[in-house]
């Protein structure tokens, strides 16, 4: 019974019964208690009236119908904050910050030079948003005034590096080989086409364009992306031509076509040979730009129809037939694969060769001969002395087999790796042979002298493994005097018709020659 009266009483008024404790009898000094009087609006239980998870008790809806009274306000909130609209200028930063996060990747992607359109079409853009950036107003504000500096550094910093790299030295040297490789190609290819007559291409033609793709190798792009991209761009384009050419210098060497009366269908794959010559004439000016109304999509829709026309061919299951066919399909596919190179420069990241695969290959191997370089220098002369030439013959067998795609860029690295064993290689060589070397009283002095020499460049091979600066520093003129020298105190060497001292001091020249270029190697700032 008592338990139900304080549990109505409780769900009456929020809180226990307290036995009267809390009533008005009076307080501790016998002062009756000042009740605080309720607001008109809230009714005659305040401390309810602002909590509305009472409203659901039915006497809480009793009392405020009893006393006509409007029902509870809501908790109180946050007013909300006045709207302040952005200012106009830095609304107007904000739009160009947009516009440049759209530009910035092509910029510092552009590959081109200064007459080309995509370069006026940026410039143009650049130059418009820093006029923009100009007549904004700050209002002597300090903060609009700082933000709109930043704008107008980033559009100068941009602007600065696309003229940057398309006036770079590196950028007009690789378009001064790719000029000399239109040239040659011209004259060998193109033109002779043109004028009716079928090009007699040689081994002169192959090896010109052989010495302009070397040349293109050694341009130095300084990690720059677009002189990088445009590098890769013309090296690959240089390198489908070549391919091309010797495709085409392979098959003036191959028999006569069939002949006509051999099958119904030789006659057709006769005058497919003929449109797969031009074809390939035609490739080769769209691919160094020597073609002016071609394009790569008219040229790779004919050669495709000439594909079905062939593959629909009836030869009857003669074999030779067949095998002719199955000859100038593939001279087909091959260049349609080359005509995929139009626009592999823009849609991948290929230029990239840090990402690619048998260039992290071949760094490996570095990797480990520059490892084994250290353990053989820090040893050399001690007793725990080591000859890893087993490790060393190994690690060229993986260069051999490293895949370069037929890159030039990734030969010349794979070239440099195996440089760098090789001479490590030669350096063991060199101290074994030192090492059993044994003199005796009827040595030649010649002979002797010759040997006292390789003594001396095993001495100076050592400091060039472990050069690790540049051609402008003091010790890399003073290796380079030092190995002369060598060489000056061999030519001295006279072996008065012994021809083992002949034989000996030719092979000293030439070891101190190797030394030198690889001197020269390690210091002539090469890069992918």
């Amino acid at each position: 019974m008592c338990a139900n009266v304080f549990g109505v009483l409780k769900s009456l008024f929020g809180k226990p019964f307290d036995g009267g404790k809390r009533m008005d009898h009076g307080g501790s000094q016998g002062q009756p208690a000042q009740q605080p009087q309720p607001h008109p609006s809230q009714g005659p239980f305040p401390q309810y009236s602002q909590y509305p998870q009472y409203a659901q008790y039915p006497q809480y809806h009793q009392y405020h119908q009893y006393y006509q009274y409007p029902p509870p306000p809501p908790p109180p909130q946050q007013p909300p904050q006045p709207y302040q609209p952005q200012h106009p200028t830095l609304t107007r930063l904000y739009e160009v910050q947009r516009e440049v996060s759209s530009l910035g990747p092509q910029v510092c992607t552009y590959s081109g030079l200064q007459d080309e359109r995509e370069y006026k079409r940026l410039e143009r853009e650049l130059a418009r948003l820093q006029t923009d950036v100009d007549r904004l107003d700050t209002e002597g504000r300090g903060e609009l005034q700082a933000a709109r500096k930043r704008a107008a550094q980033e559009l100068e910093g941009l602007l600065r590096y696309l003229e940057e790299n398309a006036r770079h030295p590196s950028r007009l040297a690789i378009e001064e080989l790719s000029r000399e490789a239109r040239r040659l190609v011209d004259e060998g290819v193109v033109a002779p086409q043109r004028a009716g007559g079928a090009p007699e291409i040689g081994d002169e033609l192959v090896d010109a364009l052989q010495a302009v793709v070397l040349r293109l190798t050694q341009v130095k792009t300084e990690g720059r992306v677009p002189l990088r991209k445009a590098r890769y761009r013309a090296l690959t384009r240089l390198c489908a031509v070549q391919a091309v050419v010797e495709g085409r210098t392979r098959q003036q060497t191959l028999s006569l076509p069939l002949s006509g009366d051999t099958h119904a269908s030789v006659r057709r794959v006769n005058q497919a040979m003929v449109e797969v010559s031009v074809a390939r004439s035609q490739l080769v000016a769209l691919l160094m730009g020597l073609s002016g109304r071609d394009s790569c999509a008219h040229l790779s829709r004919v050669l495709t129809e000439l594909l079905v026309e062939l593959d629909a061919l009836d030869v009857s299951g003669n074999a030779a037939v067949r095998n002719y066919r199955k000859q100038v399909v593939e001279e087909v596919n091959g260049l349609l694969k080359h005509l995929d190179l139009e626009v592999e420069g823009d849609d991948t990241r290929r230029y990239d060769l840090a990402q690619n695969d048998s260039i992290r290959e071949i760094e490996a191997v570095r990797g480990h001969v520059s490892h084994l370089r250290g353990e053989v220098l820090r040893y050399a002369g001690s007793r725990d002395e080591i000859w890893p030439k087993a490790e060393l013959q190994s690690l060229l067998t993986h260069l051999d087999q490293v895949d370069t795609a037929k890159n030039p860029c990734i030969r010349e690295a794979r070239r440099r790796a195996v440089l760098e064993v090789q001479a490590l290689v030669t350096f063991l060589d060199l101290r074994e042979a030192l090492a059993r070397r044994q003199t005796g009283p009827g040595e030649p002095p010649a002979h002797r002298a010759v040997w006292l020499v390789l003594g001396s460049l095993s001495e100076l091979q050592a400091q060039v493994l472990g050069f690790g600066g540049r051609r402008a520093d003091k010790s890399y003129i003073l290796l380079e005097e030092l190995l002369t020298k060598q060489l000056l105190a061999l030519d001295a060497v006279d072996p008065q018709g012994d021809e083992s001292t002949k034989a000996a001091r030719k092979q000293a020249v030439k070891f101190a020659q190797n030394i030198l270029g690889y001197l020269d190697l390690k210091t002539d700032e090469w890069e992918y």
